[in-house]
């Protein structure tokens, strides 16, 4: 594969399906050259005949430490250049703590965490040495929101978050930009073919815990997000600068994160007199 002198090149992982396989499409169209990881190419085998100079497939299980490191550096190698970081990879997985299984629980920790957390530590110094870049972590309104039957989707997601926010106030002086994504409902694999379903106990049946069950079933409605909207929009973002920490994509998910802001923040008001009582008295 040779590198495409004219636009900028793209490493995005999990293109098979969801906001990656969108973002591959919409990029390779307008000319660009995408450096795309996926479990297996079986859904990917259009693009790699379609696009055999500019999309350079990988194989890449990014729970896999050693691998993420070893297909970053390659990409860099390779193209000699990458100008954005797409850490896109992720599934969510439903049901209430106690129904989780331990590997459950340590697999989606390896993907939806760990993982996003290797591929950027890897990224930062190939960007730094080439003068900058721009990363881009697709996160949910679920990083900063919390349903029941979710938690452990919602823990990846708060924790990725809470460590790009960090990271990007590490290497902004280094002309590297990071933009944490939070996509509302959309009409991707994501919620109707990828997401995971716990062993469910009866326990739990008619209790919040069990509310996802109508959410994942499409006779419920469909969700209001438009995946090539949102893409598009993801797209762009990366000409803004300097580049926007957050970007919220869906009016429910903006409206549900405003909500869920502000009654957290009246939550801290009301504890004022509580804090301060902590503090030693002025002077001491």
């Amino acid at each position: 594969m040779t590198s495409n002198k004219q636009g900028r090149t793209w490493l995005i992982t999990g293109v098979s399906s969801g906001f990656g396989r969108t973002m591959t499409e919409q990029l390779l169209e307008a000319g660009e050259t995408v450096v795309g990881t996926v479990r297996s190419t079986a859904k990917v085998v259009d693009l790699i005949k379609s696009y055999p100079e500019t999309f350079d497939c990988r194989i890449l299980d990014v729970a896999d430490v050693a691998a993420v490191e070893e297909v970053v550096g390659r990409a860099f190698d390779v193209h000699g250049h990458v100008d954005v970081v797409v850490s896109n990879a992720g599934y969510g997985l439903f049901g209430a703590a106690e129904e989780l299984s331990d590997d459950e629980v340590a697999r989606i920790i390896a993907t939806n965490l760990t993982g996003p957390i290797t591929l950027i530590r890897a990224a930062i110094p190939r960007l730094r040495e080439q003068g900058g870049g721009r990363i881009i972590q697709i996160s949910s309104y679920g990083g900063t929101v919390a349903y029941p039957g979710n938690s452990l989707y919602h823990a990846t997601k708060w924790g990725i978050e809470g460590f790009c926010e960090s990271v990007a106030q590490e290497v902004g002086g280094f002309g590297i930009g990071m933009t944490i994504v939070e996509p509302g409902g959309a009409r991707t694999e994501f919620r109707y073919g990828s997401a995971q379903v716990a062993h469910l106990m009866p326990e739990y049946d008619g209790t919040p815990a069990h509310d996802f069950l109508k959410m994942l079933d499409p006779a419920n409605g469909l969700a209001p997000g438009d995946p090539a909207r949102m893409a598009a929009r993801i797209i762009e973002s990366v000409d803004v600068e300097p580049a926007p920490l957050r970007m919220v994509l869906g009016s429910q998910a903006l409206a549900g994160s405003i909500a869920a802001l502000e009654g957290r923040l009246a939550g801290f008001r009301a504890q004022t007199e509580l804090a301060a009582s902590t503090d030693f008295p002025a002077g001491e």
